[in-house]
């Protein structure tokens, strides 16, 4: 891409821009939205300039996203979806058509923020919400899928009205800024919906405070189990998505795995239906799509012989949805876990999650200001009654350890953290023996 002289990046690589960018502004995380909405208006971001579709909620955003696009992409639209954190690479989080933009696409987009913003400051997710939107405009995308990062009312993506709002689960995380119960977390995720436009909630309990805001709003809430709902067909693998007016025999299974991924592709398509009258589906795109989709780190199969699974479980619901498939699919052998965290988490919430299905517990570390010390997690190990443990300096330490130990009919499970997906999928497994997953 090129452009006028105002607008040449000032730094020279898209790695420049973002190790500027996190010393930039004085806190890491700033919720609000006045600042960002203020250089959103001098750079002509809004109102959206396609459909706008924003997924909140403590798990299962990046799933449901990820089934969205899917479909759309399966109907012949251009999609521009925005996400987070990164796994690998920065450019993972914008992608459009289902292509993360390269270098020189951020590094445009970083320039143009930043002639714009004049003395406002931004933070580095800011910078890239604002790059996202910038790039969906000037593609143009058909839609926008925009993931929220942290809570919902003064996430950054709130800035554009969504004309439908989704909230897939209210769960117990990030307290420190979103409170510290369901219902206070619940009403912080509602922020995302707007008077007048529908939502939907993939939650089976939504808070009171949730249902009360969409309430006071007018906003048309569907909900899992009220106007929405699934029904697996066991012995064929198969399933049936019944609401909104319709229902949708012989699914095929969600390209994902884990039985919690029917209810996030219902979600999704929930979500699709209420804008069918902006952009129209085929069923043939819905099926497809559903098959479709890919998402790495979620039950994610990296290694055989023995079994090596990754998954990004951060937080006591997602650890609850990673036992219950721990149960779901026993094995012959021993449950080897893997696991490195962020100081912040629940850590004995996590636990007492997967304490039961665990024998063997190798802890690493993880980079960065906030990860927890390894032989802090082993105390809290300790604590909840694991007594094999071994602490590590790093997750492929951890992890090449628990491959060495592990017997015929165990199985490995790597989880706690983004950080420890990452950590994880930078290449090959430093060790010889095994098979990489196909």
């Amino acid at each position: 891409m090129s452009g006028p002289a105002a607008l040449q990046p000032r730094h020279t690589t898209l790695q420049d821009w973002l190790d500027w960018q996190e010393r930039l502004h004085v806190r890491p995380i700033d919720l609000g939205l006045e600042r960002v909405g203020r250089v959103a208006d001098a750079m002509g971001l809004r109102p959206a300039r396609a459909p706008v579709i924003t997924v909140g909620g403590t798990n299962g955003k990046g799933s449901t996203v990820a089934f969205l696009e899917a479909i759309y992409r399966a109907a012949g639209y251009r999609v521009g979806t925005y996400t987070s954190p990164h796994l690998l690479r920065y450019n993972e989080r914008v992608r459009i058509d289902g292509a993360a933009v390269d270098d020189a696409a951020l590094c445009q987009a970083f320039a143009a923020i930043d002639a714009a913003r004049g003395d406002t400051s931004l933070s580095y997710f800011e910078f890239g919400t604002l790059a996202a939107l910038w790039l969906f405009a000037r593609a143009p995308v058909d839609v926008m899928l925009l993931e929220v990062g942290l809570g919902g009312r003064l996430d950054a993506v709130n800035i554009l009205d969504a004309d439908v709002a989704v909230v897939t689960s209210v769960g117990l995380d990030h307290q420190q800024y979103l409170g510290d119960d369901r219902g206070q977390i619940g009403f912080e995720k509602a922020g995302i919906f707007r008077a007048g436009a529908p939502a939907v909630c993939g939650d089976a309990d939504p808070p009171r405070r949730l249902l009360e805001h969409a309430r006071a709003l007018g906003t048309a809430l569907s909900r899992i189990g009220e106007d929405y709902d699934v029904d697996r067909v066991e012995d064929r693998g198969t399933w049936t998505f019944q609401g909104m007016g319709m229902t949708l025999e012989d699914l095929p299974p969600p390209g994902l795995p884990g039985t919690v991924q029917h209810g996030n592709a219902a979600t999704a398509i929930s979500a699709a239906l209420l804008l069918e009258d902006l952009l129209p589906l085929t069923e043939r795109a819905v099926r497809d799509g559903i098959a479709g989709a890919r998402l790495p780190a979620r039950l994610h199969c990296l290694h055989t012989r023995p079994a090596v699974w990754l998954d990004v479980a951060h937080n006591p619901q997602a650890a609850a949805v990673l036992a219950a498939h721990l149960a779901q699919t026993p094995c012959s052998g021993r449950t080897l876990a893997v696991m490195g965290v962020m100081a912040d988490k629940d850590v004995p919430g996590i636990l007492a999650q997967l304490m039961p299905w665990v024998q063997v517990w190798h802890l690493g570390g993880l980079e960065g200001e906030r990860a927890l010390d390894p032989s802090i997690l082993a105390a809290h190990v300790r604590a909840a009654g694991g007594d094999t443990v071994q602490v590590h300096a790093g997750i492929r330490d951890a992890c090449r350890a628990a491959l060495l130990q592990a017997g015929p009919g165990d199985r490995i499970m790597a989880f706690g953290s983004f950080h420890v997906a990452s950590a994880l999928l930078q290449g090959p497994f430093p060790w010889a023996g095994g098979e990489p997953a196909a």
